[in-house]
């Protein structure tokens, strides 16, 4: 009989219980492990600054399509910002309020690279925002400079036009390149979550399980907040059909939640929003951009596994640093909705440019399969909701009550 090969979603699953076993039962030994984690934390480093740069090209630079969608287009990402900025104050709300974090105590690595804190002052902090050199910023792994500079080279290649083609279409292909290479790296992620847990388990023992066990109930707590609260009340002001919307999303919502890949759910989501009423170049138009700008499952984990990590590290950040740790956070976020456990790579960068301990996201990857389905199930629910908003916004929705899913 032919053996087959676990999923790469069980193998993880196996690694973080092989990993929490030895570092009770065998704390030295699970503390001898820590290399092997931290040999994967490098890997994941090496991906920050080309995907963040190229996704974010991509992202930003493909919107050139504005021009022909005129103020539809406009409307969308309007709408596509207020909606992650509430998801990011939701998350930040819900992890500061329940401190999953709190207790644990990891304490950096002394030899990693990681930059310290930023200034306090917000002159100090525009001032560093903008990179003397881009190479210097990504050899640093700074991804708030990254960002910056790729906002406005990204302004350039839509100034440019047709002249600037050739770099939009490298960008494409080196975003497909990184996602591959985060593939790639992705098969050593077993071994890496079972040597990141048993060294954190060795070091700190099993309660910090029960931190983690907290992170995943926080999450689907705010989750639920957000869909109940935020899209419930965009669902009444529109006065969308529900029971037809919900035949709709039902099973793209399934698909993103089981594979945890909006991508994977992207052809039947838009088929489905058609077949309920909504116009194609609506759907064509605002579901693809609203996969690289409209990621509110997304945003409001990463605030919320941001907080956990400076609440496990013992440094407490102000209001103020989380607002600038959240910004950097929802614009690193554009363009990887598509990508299972990419937001893990984005996350990694953010902490290391804040001073935080960037081994927590050995110890979060553990568990993050349960609440990537979750996230991954909401950003399919909030886009397939933001084509109705934009057909109704634009006058030409024409709902179909007695829509049901295409066989």
């Amino acid at each position: 009989m032919k053996f087959k090969m676990p999923s790469l979603t069980m193998q993880i699953f196996i690694g973080l219980l092989v990993g929490v076993a030895v570092g009770h039962f065998m704390p030295q030994i699970g503390i001898a492990l820590k290399p092997f984690g931290k040999l994967f934390l490098s890997l994941i480093k090496a991906i920050i600054a080309p995907l963040v740069f190229a996704t974010l090209v991509v992202g930003i630079a493909g919107t050139g399509s504005l021009k022909a969608f005129g103020r539809m287009g406009l409307k969308a990402l309007i709408y596509f910002e207020i909606v992650t900025t509430i998801a990011l104050f939701i998350g930040l709300a819900a992890v500061n309020l329940m401190q999953p974090g709190a207790g644990i105590n990891i304490v950096p690595d002394p030899g990693a690279d990681i930059p310290a804190q930023k200034p306090q002052t917000f002159t100090e902090i525009l001032l560093h925002m903008f990179p003397t050199s881009i190479i210097d910023a990504m050899a640093r792994g700074d991804v708030l400079q990254i960002v910056v500079f790729t906002v406005i080279f990204s302004m350039g290649v839509m100034a440019a036009g047709a002249k600037a083609e050739p770099i939009y279409v490298w960008c494409e292909s080196l975003a497909e390149v990184m996602f591959k290479f985060t593939n790639f790296i992705m098969h050593y992620a077993p071994f890496g979550v079972c040597a990141a847990i048993a060294a954190t388990v060795g070091a700190h023992g099993l309660h910090i399980l029960k931190n983690l066990g907290l992170l995943i109930l926080t999450l689907y707590l705010a989750l639920i907040v957000f869909v109940v609260v935020v899209l419930g009340t965009v669902a009444f002001i529109i006065r969308l059909p529900l029971k037809a919307f919900f035949r709709a999303v039902k099973e793209p919502m399934i698909i993103a939640f089981s594979t945890t890949s909006s991508e994977a759910a992207l052809p039947l989501a838009m088929e489905n929003m058609e077949a309920m009423g909504v116009p194609r170049k609506i759907v064509s138009f605002v579901l693809p951009t609203g996969y690289s700008f409209n990621l509110d499952g997304t945003t409001l984990y990463l605030a919320l596994a941001a907080i956990f990590v400076a609440q496990a590290a013992g440094q407490p950040m102000s209001f103020g640093q989380q607002i600038v740790m959240m910004l950097t956070l929802m614009l690193t976020s554009k363009g990887v909705a598509g990508v299972p456990r990419a937001s893990l790579v984005i996350l990694a960068g953010t902490l290391a440019t804040f001073g935080l301990p960037v081994e927590a996201v050995g110890m979060i990857l553990g568990v993050d399969e349960l609440m990537d389905m979750a996230r991954t199930a909401v950003n399919v629910l909030g886009n397939c909701l933001a084509t109705v908003v934009v057909a109704k916004w634009e006058g030409q929705f024409d709902p179909r009550e007695d829509f049901v899913e295409p066989v």
